[in-house]
């Protein structure tokens, strides 16, 4: 699959969807799915804005129980139950143990009752059965927790994902299905005829290079870049998105085998430790944000929150801003309301300007195929998707010990091609098979092959070497991440794609 910016000119599309995250994602392979002809642009890589920046997790939400958002929850449950079904080399259930100690907010009475009624929720989307933990049973499994005023806790079960690949996924998922689709492509303006909208004026920001498309509905799926879409539909439009940040923390050190949910006592949110590429993941935090969405950053007081709330539940943990491997912020497109921002509501709304462009705000990453398929529903016939496919979807052929005996690699890194790829992880090692220098490792202690290179450039449509890195490979977010690693990829990224740029997140 190529970015072929030429193509988009040619023809009146049936839909142009603006916005290469999650969303807009879905929607476009929704919608090619339909039969539709369909256009999707991204101003940056795809999923490089909040859709790479999550917790990671596919989860009902039980957080949102306290809200009294029971059909928001019960939603994202049946979604999650379709997202293990349809990419489980990309979404993995996840065991989570919430300890409670004397004082909280949440006593422990009411977190019993919490995944009581989460499972009951789920019904028969459950993955586990939820169990009460007593003082004792709860140490055992995590011996680093504080004894001090620890009164038990619960064990409940959700999902764990690799969220730039499943965005990444839709995205081909979508090219696979006809529909046309490009990165580093920027709406710059839109164009109107009788007041209505008919396309858009789009920018390579690579090349500077300027170009029409015309398309029949027009639907914005831009997360954090809402507003500014709205003010360039019509600039007295009153803003529609509020956005929060939140932040998360990777560490190489290992802090449990279990994710834990743990309530602040510094403001009384809830954040999470969770296992991750066999470090750890800390996050997040919730906060008002105002400024640039190209510009958010983890500051400090950020990072300071994480850490010390992170040690006052593990005393013994040694855990300080050096121990920190990599940081990332991302930014929440909540509905415009008022009030604490955990408790603005995860719902998704569309709304259609006067100019018939169509805009989608709010919702969440669980439920992006059901914000999807209502968008969809918006634009043809409503109708319900049965089953979902993204481009890894299937089953991954192959006993992963005689393929690496078949192609002369390590079993580890069958493994590790099936965990990323699904069923398309044959296609990488086809490229191997003319060329034995794609089989080699770029760095010895990680499983992955110089032939990944190529594939991410050759079909993945990564142009810089930060799509690969961050994204294709999902290495930004690394526990083992070091500027050693980086230099490595860097070099034999050059090495067998010398047309990747290697210029960074700063292209523009």
């Amino acid at each position: 699959m190529s970015r072929n910016l030429s193509e988009f000119s040619k023809k009146n599309y049936d839909l142009l969807v603006i916005g290469g995250g999650i969303n807009g994602a879905a929607i476009a392979n929704i919608a090619a799915g339909r039969g539709l002809s369909v256009a999707l642009l991204e101003k940056g890589d795809f999923g490089s804005g909040t859709s790479s920046k999550s917790s990671k997790l596919i989860h009902g939400g039980i957080r949102y129980l306290e809200n009294f958002e029971f059909d928001l929850v019960f939603e994202s449950l049946r979604e999650r139950a379709l997202q293990l079904q349809c990419a489980p080399h990309l979404v993995k259930p996840l065991r989570f143990i919430i300890p409670v100690y004397k004082g909280d907010k949440r006593p422990l009475w009411m977190m019993r009752l919490g995944v009581f009624l989460y499972d009951r929720i789920a019904g028969r989307y459950r993955i586990g059965r939820h169990q009460s933990l007593s003082r004792e049973e709860l140490m055992r499994l995590e011996p680093g927790l504080k004894r001090e005023g620890l009164k038990g806790g619960v064990m409940y079960f959700d999902a764990q994902m690799d969220d730039a690949r499943l965005c990444l996924e839709n995205v081909l998922s979508a090219a696979e299905k006809g529909a046309q689709v490009a990165n580093y492509a920027e709406v710059f303006s839109f164009i109107k005829a009788g007041g209505k909208a008919a396309g858009v004026k789009v920018r390579d920001r690579f090349s500077g290079e300027e170009f029409e498309m015309r398309a029949k509905r027009i639907l914005c799926a831009a997360g954090p870049w809402t507003n500014q879409l709205v003010r360039m539909d019509d600039a007295q439009a009153e803003k529609k998105v509020r956005t929060t940040k939140g932040i998360h923390l990777v560490c190489a050190a290992k802090i449990s085998d279990h994710a834990l949910l743990i309530p602040s006592r510094r403001d009384n949110r809830i954040f999470f430790v969770l296992p991750w590429q066999g470090g750890s993941m800390i996050g997040t935090t919730d906060t008002d944000y105002v400024g640039n969405p190209d510009r958010v950053d983890v500051r400090r007081d950020d990072m300071n929150y994480l850490i010390e709330e992170t040690r006052r539940v593990f005393p013994s943990l040694s855990l300080g801003e050096t121990d920190i491997a990599s940081a990332f912020a991302g930014l929440r497109p909540l509905v415009r309301l008022y009030g604490a921002p955990s408790k603005i509501p995860r719902k998704h709304y569309l709304f259609e300007t006067k100019s018939g462009i169509l805009f989608v705000i709010g919702g969440k990453y669980t439920t992006y195929r059901k914000i999807a398929e209502d968008c969809v529903n918006k634009i043809t016939a409503p109708r319900r998707e049965r089953t979902y496919a993204i481009f890894g979807s299937g089953e991954a052929a192959g006993d992963p010990a005689a393929v690496s005996r078949e192609y002369g690699l390590d079993e580890e890194i069958i493994c590790a091609l099936r965990e990323k790829y699904g069923a398309q992880y044959p296609r990488i090692l086809a490229l191997t098979k003319g060329n034995p220098k794609l089989k080699e490792r770029i760095v010895p202690f990680l499983p992955i092959i110089k032939a990944q290179i190529v594939y991410s450039a050759a079909v993945e449509m990564a142009v810089t070497a930060d799509d690969i890195f961050l994204r294709r490979l999902s290495l930004g977010y690394s526990p083992k991440r070091t500027e050693d690693m980086e230099k490595s990829f860097r070099k034999a990224i050059a090495e067998v794609c010398p047309s990747i740029k290697q210029r960074g997140e700063d292209y523009a």
